[in-house]
């Protein structure tokens, strides 16, 4: 299955947009399944449902009804320790969402929406861009969390933990903790696959305009931190030509500078104004937006050899488009690397060859981050 993951500022139309995109595929026949991820269920009015054809299917996230099947189901595995403690259980209806449920509940779905071999095209209308960016991140760190916390290898001396236990004078972490734990990276790790997968793309939409470019080279940044690929631009709303005399000479002006900025960096597709706010087929088809993406590809973080040269060093080449000298910052630790590009962050791990290397230094050309890694010659086999 190809999967569209459509994102912007709020504001910005990237539901009315994942509408017509979804809308448009499932009228050349391709099974369609766009998925709301916003509580309050703004897709009805985009797009009621009379007027969707057979081929596309609309679902909105319900974060609440997903929270209490997990407290539910978390209470049933528990059952034991609840009982030894004498602890009530508590009924579905006492539970309400916690902080953290509705990208829990998005992130489920996402990956149960994937696997499922009904639909040919994906189409998920995320939430705004700063959340967006958040949710996307959240399967990558959690694991971490959980490999740092829970190291899988301490699992496999379970038979061990009562005597270490008494030596310590702690308790060891209980066998269903692990399970648990163990469960919910399994979950992660779907979660990621489907992220990571050749035909995942994003696609951004912003209206035109200082706000917009600001917000677009954030979250391009953002995206390309993550590794996520990006398809193409929406610019929204853009207003037609105006009368020089005209109020609307100055919005234009402004609109048509942002679209030239923007032609320069990213693959833009204008959508015109309708006057209106699209309700229903017919409008969503008067926006013309560009179909869903074909191809499939992944974003490469390539190393390249320069051992033979002068320099002596392994070059690792991070795409960041949109990165400023003066907001990146970069930390080894161990076999990782965190790097921090604006208001981002991420800890990656080390390709296998260049874990035996010191940082040698860094630069940032041409949206691209370059990293130099001398090898360790303490680490590195040596040649005769």
């Amino acid at each position: 299955m190809r999967t569209l993951l459509i994102t912007g500022p709020g504001g910005s139309g990237r539901t009315t947009t994942a509408a017509a995109t979804a809308l448009a595929a499932a009228r050349e026949g391709t099974r369609t399944l766009l998925l709301g991820t916003d509580p309050t269920d703004t897709l009805t009015p985009v797009l009621p449902d009379d007027t969707t054809p057979p081929t596309l299917t609309t679902h909105r996230i319900d974060p609440d009804t997903t929270a209490r099947e997990d407290l539910t189901a978390l209470q049933t595995r528990a059952a034991p320790a609840l009982d030894l403690l004498g602890t009530p259980r508590l009924d579905p209806e006492e539970f309400t969402p916690l902080p953290g449920a509705e990208e829990l509940a998005i992130l489920r779905a996402l990956r149960d929406a994937a696997l499922d071999d009904s639909y040919d095209l994906l189409v998920v209308d995320l939430p705004p861009t700063p959340r967006a960016l958040t949710l996307l991140a959240l399967p990558e760190e959690l694991r971490r969390y959980l490999r740092r916390l829970l190291p899988p290898e301490r699992q496999a001396a379970r038979a061990l933990r009562p005597m270490l236990g008494r030596l310590a004078g702690v308790p060891m972490p209980a066998e269903w903790l692990y399970e648990t734990a163990a469960r919910l990276d399994l979950q992660l790790a779907a979660v990621e696959a489907v992220l990571a997968d050749r035909g995942t793309v994003v696609r951004l939409v912003a209206e035109p305009g200082p706000a917009g470019a600001d917000a677009v080279r954030t979250a391009t940044l953002g995206l390309a931190l993550r590794g996520l690929r990006t398809d193409a631009l929406i610019a929204n709303r853009v207003l037609p030509e105006s009368d020089p005399d005209s109020w609307l000479a100055g919005p234009v002006a402004q609109q048509r500078k942002t679209l030239d900025e923007w032609r320069q960096s990213y693959d833009v597709h204008p959508v015109a104004h309708l006057g209106r706010d699209p309700r229903g087929a017919d409008d969503l088809a008067a926006l013309a937006v560009p179909p869903a993406p074909t191809g499939s590809g992944t974003v490469i973080w390539p190393v390249t050899d320069h051992l033979a040269d002068d320099d002596g060093v392994l070059v690792w080449h991070l795409p960041l488009p949109g990165a400023r000298r003066d907001e990146l910052d970069l930390i080894r630790r161990g076999d990782e690397i965190v790097v921090t590009a604006g208001p981002f962050r991420r800890t990656v791990p080390l390709p296998s060859a260049l874990r035996r290397c010191t940082v040698a230094g860094a630069a940032l050309r041409d949206g691209e981050l370059r990293i130099r890694f001398r090898p360790d010659p303490a680490l590195w086999p040596r040649t005769r």
